[in-house]
């Protein structure tokens, strides 16, 4: 967890309309770059996937695949995550993270 969210007037939950996401034994909903936990008495939560394990940061030997001359950033289409201390993109059920004109793969993500 990173904080709590401010002012958050959308309930997050099945349907809502927001990508879910497997973390850390619950689920979270990825919303405007930023992965929000929904609790029980209202509060969101900020968490970000840990980096780690089948999440890995940094170059790891294993470049991302997509469209020859597409970059990962603000406005790409794909949805940003926090991983760590930075944002990678969710590409079909994979973190990639934008890394000196290639895309790193960080790993998969449970997309429920």
């Amino acid at each position: 967890m990173t904080g709590i969210h401010q002012g958050h007037e959308h309930t997050h939950g099945e349907g809502c309309g927001h990508t879910a996401v497997k973390h850390d034994g619950h689920v979270d909903y990825l919303h405007d770059g930023h992965l929000h936990h929904q609790k029980e008495d209202g509060t969101v939560e900020e968490h970000a996937l840990e980096v780690g394990g089948e999440n890995p940061e940094g170059h790891n030997g294993h470049d991302a695949e997509h469209d020859e001359g597409h970059e990962h950033g603000p406005g790409c289409g794909h949805e940003a995550v926090p991983h760590g201390d930075h944002t990678d993109y969710l590409v079909e059920g994979h973190l990639h993270h934008p890394h000196e004109g290639h895309c790193d793969d960080h790993g998969p993500v449970e997309v429920v």
